[in-house]
């Protein structure tokens, strides 16, 4: 009787190895701009080391911070929706190095996996919009410092203590929006 073979899951890090050009590898210093807003939108990139975030500068000059990115996320991802330019600035927070990769899109497995990523950073922002609009000053400053301290170790992409971190409330009774 012959073995089934086991599928290999597809593996990002080894793909981003050895994928045939389209890519360049840039090591970034602290508080080094990767790019700024309003820049052309025409690559996608991911952290192989290090932390950085996104900004965005409002026409009234006032400034935010909109995302924490670190080792093994991507950003950019704009250009794939046909975006012009960039809507915000990408500021190196700690040493990095980031690859900088042209729009990959006759890579199915790659693709995949992007898709994945994507849905799970959908997710987060979703549970920060319903922390906005549901929880008091207090809850939502005391989540910030426990994501904060989790940024970036070993295991805080464990999809249970970043849901824990991110929903002060259970799963039954989250807050409803009735129209």
């Amino acid at each position: 009787m012959a073995r089934a073979r086991k599928k290999q899951a597809f593996s990002v890090k080894e793909f981003l190895a050895t994928v045939n050009g389209g890519r360049t590898v840039t090591t970034y210093r602290k508080n080094q701009k990767i790019f700024s807003q309003g820049d052309p939108a025409d690559a996608v990139f991911y952290i192989q080391e290090g932390k950085v975030k996104v900004v965005v500068v409002s026409s009234a000059g006032k400034e935010a911070v909109v995302a924490l990115h670190g080792k093994g996320d991507f950003f950019g991802e704009g250009c794939l929706t046909a975006q012009p330019v960039r809507l915000g600035t990408v500021v190196a927070l700690t040493e990095c190095v980031i690859m900088r990769l042209e729009v990959l899109r006759d890579e199915p497995k790659f693709s995949e996996a992007f898709m994945a990523h994507l849905l799970a950073r959908t997710a987060r922002v979703e549970e920060d919009l319903v922390d906005q609009l549901f929880n008091s000053s207090e809850k939502r400053l005391a989540r910030v410092l426990l994501l904060m301290a989790n940024f970036g170790k070993e295991g805080s992409r464990n999809r249970s203590s970043r849901r824990s971190a991110r929903r002060p409330w259970p799963r039954s009774s989250a807050p409803r929006v009735h129209a």
